[in-house]
């Protein structure tokens, strides 16, 4: 752990539900300023931002703290880092190894420059190559995103129903826009997914950002912003959750209505002069074969020329996009370590904002930086009908069996252990804490207990990815097969995680039906599986199984339909 996750326990108060109220604060704070200044102004979102921030701490500030008496210290530190660290004072460790610049303000998003303080160190460093594509994709963000005069002529192209220009080789200003949607971890794996395309296919990436987005993450690239602006009355990106499967602008749909047309060779073109002004692509769960030839060479050379590409997906596309002929030679340049690539992707992309930053860092010095080792225990419910009892029992065989937690029995154990639990509901926690009484010397936490899921709502939002951020920075981690959530936390931690086999949702439960036997299974590597890939294979036109087709894709432990990126060589984290 860096020299920031050694500080001695503080007084802060724990992230708990009584947090609630500075989350919603803020948050309500955030979109008051945007609805009466931001919006109408039509000022860059990160000022929007700050300003808000400040806003939201004069509020917190009045009152002495929340209803609860939670004081507005929890979410506005100035204990650390109160002053900006000087870029020529930033270290490689900061900068995590290059995949950052020193362009930001340390005190504008700290979590940019602190996140590696709090997590194990790796001998996983990016190749010079994916830098180089970041610092490539960071200036075209900045040549043609929002608030350029590229932006706005691709924009009144788009609104005018115009197809591409005869110069859109010449400006390249090419855009993909994120629709994501479910829950936090579905949409975390979409945009992470979205960036990787966008930067090999050298468009834009700008993020739906009506879904809370600019409340839980700071911009990712200097001087430009990766958020969708509002669209216009006539702008097909004005309501963008009205894509589906059935859309006509669907690629699939595209496919089959005469729009594209196939040579004897095998080869797509449009069918009209010039390729259209925007295409949907839609490669959510459930997605039909038409929509799966987007993972084909010739389709994506079809895509190269539209301007603008409107991508919905709930899903980690990566090993997918690798197994695309097209990607396939700059992917295996830019990610030597296949099984690092969501590792390197997420810390680029995601960081907290300062708000959801101190809420972590605080929970973090109070309950488990005192520990030896940090237990993450992530519990997901997928079946209603399920016992609660059968899970907590699936769960200790699991802990019992890899000896994750100290033996019931054992006396000479005098190691510091902390357990962190994240969960909806509280059973569980009190459960284990019952279970293992002293023996667990550093505490069972549980920093809170939604009760259901609240996709979209700010405050529960915030908390998810706190939570999110605290089970990366355990040492050990047990998660829920299936859950978007715990792929997310292994992935930016960098964890080798002990998957729980989970029963899907849409699968009916019995009452006599067993508990799953392992308990747990190792996972195979830290990426996230991609739960919903395409089986077939473009060259020889038919199904195959993708994961005989190259060493470094492979079933995943929890879903036995879906596939995940591993290190041919095998190495451990």
């Amino acid at each position: 752990m860096g020299a920031a996750a050694k500080q001695q326990p503080s007084s802060t108060p724990v992230f708990s539900q009584s947090a609630t109220t500075e989350l919603q604060l803020e948050a309500l704070t955030r979109r008051l300023w945007l609805s009466r200044g931001c919006a109408t102004r039509r000022v860059l979102p990160a000022v929007c931002v700050a300003a808000a921030l400040a806003a939201a701490f004069v509020v917190l500030s009045a009152g002495g703290g929340s209803p609860n008496g939670m004081p507005a210290s929890l979410f506005f530190d100035d204990a650390q880092g109160s002053e900006d660290i000087p870029p020529s004072n930033l270290t490689a460790e900061h900068l995590l190894d290059g995949l950052l610049t020193a362009e930001f303000s340390y005190r504008s998003c700290r979590s940019r420059y602190e996140f590696d303080g709090y997590h194990k160190k790796s001998s996983h460093k990016p190749s010079p190559y994916l830098i180089a594509k970041l610092r490539k994709q960071e200036a075209l963000q900045k040549r043609c995103g929002p608030g350029t005069a590229a932006h706005k002529k691709a924009l009144q192209r788009l609104e005018s129903g115009e197809g591409a220009a005869a110069d859109v080789e010449e400006d390249n200003c090419r855009y993909l826009v994120n629709i994501s949607f479910r829950g936090l971890g579905n949409r975390m794996l979409a945009i992470a997914s979205a960036f990787l395309y966008a930067v090999l296919t050298e468009r834009v990436l700008l993020v739906d950002g009506g879904k809370d987005v600019a409340d839980l993450f700071c911009e990712p690239f200097s001087g430009a912003t990766w958020l969708l602006p509002p669209a216009g009355q006539r702008s097909p990106l004005r309501h963008l959750d009205d894509y589906g499967m059935e859309s006509k602008e669907s690629l699939g749909n595209m496919l089959q209505s005469g729009a594209v047309v196939a040579s004897a060779d095998g080869n797509v073109s449009w069918s009209s002069p010039r390729p259209p002004p925007y295409v949907y692509l839609h490669l959510a769960g459930g997605y039909g074969y038409h929509d799966k030839l987007f993972y084909c060479g010739t389709h994506q050379r079809l895509l190269r020329g539209v301007p603008w590409l409107l991508m919905r997906t709930d899903s980690y596309l990566v090993p997918g996009l690798f197994l695309t002929s097209s990607f396939l030679g700059d992917l295996e340049t830019m990610f030597p370590e296949k099984d690092a690539t969501f590792y390197h992707l997420g810390r680029y992309l995601f960081h907290p904002t300062n708000a959801v930053w101190h809420a972590v860092t605080s929970y973090y010095r109070s309950n488990l930086a005192g520990a030896d080792r940090r237990v993450g225990i992530q519990i997901r419910v997928f079946q209603e009908k399920q016992p609660p009892q059968q899970i907590l029992d699936q769960l200790l065989s699991c802990v019992r069996d890899e000896k994750l937690l100290p033996e019931i029995a054992a006396t000479n154990d005098t190691s510091s252990r902390a357990v962190l639990v994240t969960s909806l509901n509280s059973w569980y926690s009190d459960r284990i804490r019952g279970e293992y009484g002293d023996r667990v010397t550093g505490g069972v936490h549980q920093p809170s207990h939604e009760g259901r899921q609240r996709s979209g709502d700010p405050a529960h939002d915030m908390r998810a990815l706190s939570e999110m951020y605290l089970l990366s920075m355990c040492d050990v981690l047990v998660t829920s097969g299936l859950s978007t959530f715990g792929y997310v936390a292994q992935g930016l931690g960098g964890l080798h995680p002990w998957v729980m086999a989970r029963a899907p949702s849409w699968d009916k439960w019995t009452e006599d039906q067993a508990a799953p036997d392992p308990p747990c299974q190792r996972a195979l590597s830290v990426e996230p599986c991609f739960h919903s890939p395409s089986y077939y294979d473009c060259a020889a036109r038919r199904d195959v199984d993708l994961d005989k087709l190259v060493p470094y894709i492979r079933r995943c432990v929890d879903v036995s339909w879906g596939i995940k990126l591993v290190n041919e060589s095998s190495s451990q984290w």
